[in-house]
């Protein structure tokens, strides 16, 4: 078993009541992580088992095998575009496809990403087949949820979201509530982590000296990163939104991302 960065499951978790739990599943490449909630609390946690876990469990055979009451799967995008939703067709996927970087074992998506927008993403045939087993129609694009929980608690139109995991950042924009920017980043060090902090505010035209930043997953309170993020902004800090009810020992702005799968609901494919 490859060494995960955090386990968490509650006393009273059990499998025999997975009945009338929520199982949340977030695949990246290589990689997928777990959380499982039920009444609106968050009951165990488990991150970076590997993908032939999912695609085969050994270990997890039996959490995978049961029964839930619903079951939400986020599919990591290898590239992705948005299109308004008054102007999606399904005959328009092709021609939009284009714009994606499609190999040969890559699968094309398009889902409802918000009342607004249509995400059409690109990920692996072999993560697609892994879903299919656990119902393709369970499937989201994996940053729904954080942006949804995001732009349902009233965000600030002088603010950028950031989500970080591994080597990538995520960063969002709302004004009004709706959703104006999103794009994800491959980053390197701090300091790459700042170029493109900057380089979207400066694109959405604003002052970084008035923007404020609220950064969510793979970062700590007292990290480097967030303090070089600091330097550049009015200010820089961990998210501490809250979707679900949370243990004392799990940090809120480390689960945000697979926490807030919780509020989708059945993928609605297009």
């Amino acid at each position: 078993m490859n060494e995960h960065n955090y386990t968490y499951h509650d006393d009273n978790f059990s499998l025999d009541k997975t009945e009338d739990y929520t199982l949340l599943i977030q695949v990246e490449d290589k990689s997928f992580s777990y959380a499982i909630s039920t009444n609106g609390k968050l009951i165990a946690w488990a991150e970076n088992y590997p993908f032939d876990e999912l695609s085969d469990p050994q270990e997890l055979l039996d959490l995978l095998s049961a029964k839930y009451e619903q079951m939400i799967i986020g599919l990591p995008a290898h590239s992705f575009t948005l299109v308004p939703a008054e102007l999606f067709s399904g005959e328009r996927l092709p021609n939009l496809a284009r714009f994606l970087d499609v190999k040969a074992d890559s699968k094309v998506i398009a889902q409802v990403l918000d009342k607004e927008n249509i995400i059409v993403y690109n990920t692996s045939e072999a993560i697609v087949s892994t879903a299919e087993e656990f119902g393709i129609r369970n499937t989201v694009f994996t940053s729904k949820g954080w942006l949804t929980a995001i732009a349902q608690n009233n965000p600030g139109t002088d603010c950028l979201y950031l989500n970080i995991e591994k080597k990538k950042v995520e960063i969002a924009h709302f004004a009004s509530g709706k959703l104006r920017f999103y794009n994800s980043f491959d980053f390197i060090g701090d300091d790459e982590l700042v170029y493109f902090a900057v380089l979207v505010a400066n694109e959405l035209n604003l002052e970084a000296k008035y923007t404020s930043l609220y950064v969510s997953g793979n970062i700590d309170a007292d990290s480097k990163g967030l303090s070089r993020l600091a330097e550049f902004f009015k200010a820089a800090e961990v998210n501490n939104l809250q979707v679900l009810q949370l243990p004392a020992e799990v940090v809120a702005h480390r689960v945000l991302s697979i926490a807030a799968l919780s509020l989708c609901a059945l993928s609605e494919a297009v």
